[in-house]
């Protein structure tokens, strides 16, 4: 073997009797460690979010070494792309002005909200998801299902976000055009609770950025890798997704890689 590799037996002896690098073995121990947690969040994690949690953990560790174990053990996130548009905002009503106008941070709870409905693909048909977003923390504070895509839909999401809040008078809530926004019933709702209506540019997904990218991480990470045979089984996997997974566990970019439930818990304390 070692003349067909054309290396010398006595090198390769040394090679055999050589002891493991101190490097080696941290690489090995880091390996068991990325992958546990890599399997613990359901393989979505890329090198930033395993790097977060193990500096959390107490790891002392920069993120290139975190990558460089990734790359070396095929150790990576899936994803897929996948987008589908709900929106439907050929009506005659009237459009509330952009107050968001693309600034997406907030420097306090309840100061601004998005909301926006997506479409999920089931066996036994469509499931439509409204969500309401605090702007904060990044956090899913309403959501709701429905096969239809109705006002009772975003406003069962909206209702929801109202429950779980105190002091919410004058929040700024951002949507898009669709007609279930601009409806009477949905507006006046808005209206009872001190609500100021946003609203996106016809056909400009890039006002409501930052939920566009929550559907799109929920379809990449979640969605995707599931075959829904009915709209039950969707529900407890958006659920699961929703309060389980994104908003107790998911690492945030924009939030130091904490999750919403920690960010908001810390900003209390």
């Amino acid at each position: 073997m070692c003349g067909a590799l054309r290396v010398s037996r006595s090198g390769y002896y040394d090679w055999i009797g050589r002891p493991e690098s101190a490097r080696s073995k941290r690489y090995r121990s880091l390996r068991v460690r990325i992958e546990a947690i890599h399997k613990a969040h359901h393989e979505i994690y890329g090198s930033p979010r395993i790097h977060g949690t193990l500096v959390d953990e107490g790891e002392v560790i920069g993120i290139n070494t975190v990558a460089r174990v990734m790359r070396l053990n095929g150790i990576k996130s899936k994803v897929h792309r996948r987008f589908v548009v709900t929106t439907n905002s050929r009506h005659n009503r009237k459009a509330a002005p952009n107050h968001l106008n693309r600034r997406f941070t907030a420097n306090a709870p309840n100061e601004k909200w998005v909301s926006d409905v997506t479409y999920i693909p089931t066996r036994a048909g469509a499931l439509f998801l409204a969500t309401v977003m605090d702007l904060h923390s990044r956090r899913i504070i309403g959501w709701s299902m429905s096969k239809s895509n109705t006002v009772e839909l975003i406003s069962n999401a909206l209702n929801m976000a109202i429950s779980q809040r105190d002091g919410i008078r004058g929040v700024l809530l951002h949507s898009d055009q669709g007609v279930q926004y601009t409806s009477t019933d949905y507006q006046s709702l808005m209206k009872r609770h001190g609500i100021v209506c946003s609203m996106s540019r016809k056909g400009n997904c890039w006002d409501n950025a930052v939920m566009e990218s929550f559907y799109h991480s929920m379809k990449t990470e979640w969605v995707v890798f599931e075959d829904y045979r009915t709209r039950a089984q969707a529900r407890s996997s958006l659920f699961e997704y929703i309060e389980l997974f994104y908003n107790r566990k998911r690492r945030h970019s924009t939030l130091k890689y904490k999750s919403p439930q920690a960010y908001e818990q810390a900003c209390v304390h």
